[in-house]
């Protein structure tokens, strides 16, 4: 299963808030053996948001949704991701009581009586208004839960409360995937080179290996290795040994200047 990424909200596309989510689910996947294959940006547009929800729903991938499930009228998660589903709202049992609990935790904490029919307590609930056939993802911040439904799973905009409901999804509903597929990358810094002279030989290694990608990162004002390209290949441990001799081998054999090598990713199941 592929992983991917939906940030939600008006805030991130002005720049009033720098998004944190995309690499922090990268670090959580790659603890695990797990990559992150895309990620989309979306803001308060419930027409735009609808179509990439009924999209991230067909795809099949495990997707995580970040932003927008609360109960203000910016807030258009929620009902989007019902008609997407062609299904009904409905206040979440379980929601419903963990709201509650948090709202009696609240006012004794303020020193004063739970009063639940107050009309801004009875808003709240709407934050467990969820498309029929949820389930809830537990908020440790806050016991305000997010919802899953299938494998596309809808968590708040807060880091402090996205963070740990990603990693319980993840360690709940996925264990089973973790490092199954063994990855590894292997690269090398070429010295002033230009990618130009470097593509008949990239194009020749993924031909030769087709398991495996070949990658060009190139720098032109790096503080310590000046104007360089990283150069690398990556996929099953296996292969990427066998295609990275290669990939030295016609470097050497153009002359090129290499520098240090790199190896990431996972083997063996270990990160």
């Amino acid at each position: 299963m592929d992983f991917g990424l939906i940030i939600v909200g008006d805030e991130i596309l002005s720049g009033k808030r720098q998004d944190k989510h995309l690499p922090k689910l990268v670090e959580l996947l790659s603890e695990r053996g797990l990559a992150l294959r895309w990620a989309r940006y979306v803001g308060d547009d419930p027409q735009r948001l609808e179509a990439a929800l009924k999209e991230a729903f067909a795809s099949g991938d495990v997707v995580f949704s970040c932003g927008g499930i609360g109960a203000t009228p910016d807030d258009h998660t929620r009902q989007c991701a019902a008609r997407a589903l062609g299904v009904p709202l409905a206040l979440h049992p379980q929601a419903k009581a963990l709201i509650e609990e948090r709202m009696r935790d609240v006012a004794r904490e303020q020193g004063q009586p739970y009063e639940p029919d107050r009309p801004d307590n009875v808003h709240r609930l709407n934050m467990g208004v969820f498309p029929e056939g949820a389930s809830i993802i537990p908020n440790p911040y806050n016991k305000i839960p997010g919802f899953s439904v299938g494998h596309v799973h809808f968590v708040p905009g807060f880091p402090v409360m996205a963070w740990p409901m990603m990693e319980w999804v993840l360690d709940e509903r996925y264990r089973t995937l973790f490092h199954a597929r063994p990855h590894e990358e292997r690269s090398v810094i070429v010295f002033g080179a230009m990618e130009a002279r470097l593509t008949p030989l990239m194009e020749t290694l993924e031909a030769r290996f087709p398991d495996v990608k070949v990658f060009s990162l190139p720098s032109v004002d790096h503080p310590q290795y000046g104007r360089h390209i990283e150069l690398g290949v990556k996929g099953p441990p296996a292969v990427v040994t066998a295609a990275y001799a290669e990939l030295l081998a016609g470097l050497r054999a153009e002359g090129q200047s290499l520098g240090p090598e790199m190896v990431r990713g996972s083997a063996a199941g270990r990160p």
